[in-house]
């Protein structure tokens, strides 16, 4: 089970959910991976990966090497990291993703993601990845790499027209590049329960038809805490309402097809 957290706007808590997600998946015992493409490195600093250290085995380095007569010198399984965490390795972002980028472009290397991910899929049950919000080389590879999509989703008028135009877009990849790939679901985040806006625009998202998971994820400081602590919120306060909503949420994403353990 490969999943994308990805929405073309910024702000949404793309990397909050998937690190939450992930770090859920590992503490229900699933072996999971966490690949961070997002240059400003913020799952992987969440996770306690300083992003600025040089280590050779981030994300950037792994698609670098792809590049170039010395292909692959480094074999893929040696470049996930594991994190604190019992069953959760991360393979880092790093600045360098942004120096790379025009490179792995113009020699045309958006299947590489998935070749890795091919390479890895009997290592582990669940694979999350986070994505820069823009729809560029490594998002793309990243919707290229997958079979479910996970749209974070913030109620107002901007993300709902952002919506609409990341579906479109994520249609027209499926149908040139990957036609595995299904919108798993749109994940409503910083929902205010008492407010009449955010319901009426989640209405306006079912007429379209479209997956709105529940339950949806309330604002909350404590995910700024669980930030500034390093510490996913299942391990930072696992009652607290909020590490609830997203054990709720893995749960009702397990539930919509349940692989074995040994599915990726």
């Amino acid at each position: 089970m490969r999943r994308v957290v990805f929405n073309q706007k910024g702000g949404v808590g793309k990397s909050s959910i998937t690190v939450n997600l992930a770090a859920m998946s590992a503490a229900q015992g699933y072996k999971t991976l966490l690949i961070d493409l997002d240059v400003q490195g913020n799952s992987s600093h969440y996770l306690g990966f300083d992003v600025n250290v040089d280590n050779k085995k981030s994300i950037a380095d792994l698609l670098n090497q792809t590049v170039g007569w010395f292909s692959m010198s480094t074999p893929i399984k040696a470049f996930p990291q594991p994190t604190r965490y019992e069953h959760l390795d991360i393979i880092p972002s790093s600045p360098k993703l942004e120096k790379i980028e025009s490179e792995l472009e113009r020699r045309y290397k958006i299947y590489k993601l998935r070749d890795a991910l091919d390479e890895l899929a009997n290592s582990y049950d669940r694979i999350y990845i986070d994505t820069p919000p823009n729809l560029n080389f490594f998002s793309k590879a990243a919707l290229i790499a997958a079979n479910k999509l996970l749209i974070p989703f913030d109620c107002d008028s901007f993300s709902q027209q952002a919506l609409l135009t990341l579906l479109n877009n994520v249609a027209e990849l499926k149908e040139d590049h990957n036609p595995k790939l299904d919108v798993e679901g749109v994940i409503v985040n910083m929902f205010n329960a008492h407010a009449k806006f955010p319901n009426m625009i989640i209405e306006d998202l079912n007429d379209l038809g479209l997956p709105v998971l529940k339950p949806y994820l309330p604002l909350s400081i404590k995910m700024k805490e669980s930030h500034y602590h390093q510490t996913p919120l299942i391990h930072f306060l696992p009652k607290h309402k909020l590490s609830l909503q997203f054990q709720a949420l893995f749960h009702t994403l397990e539930a919509i097809k349940a692989p074995s353990k040994t599915d990726a």
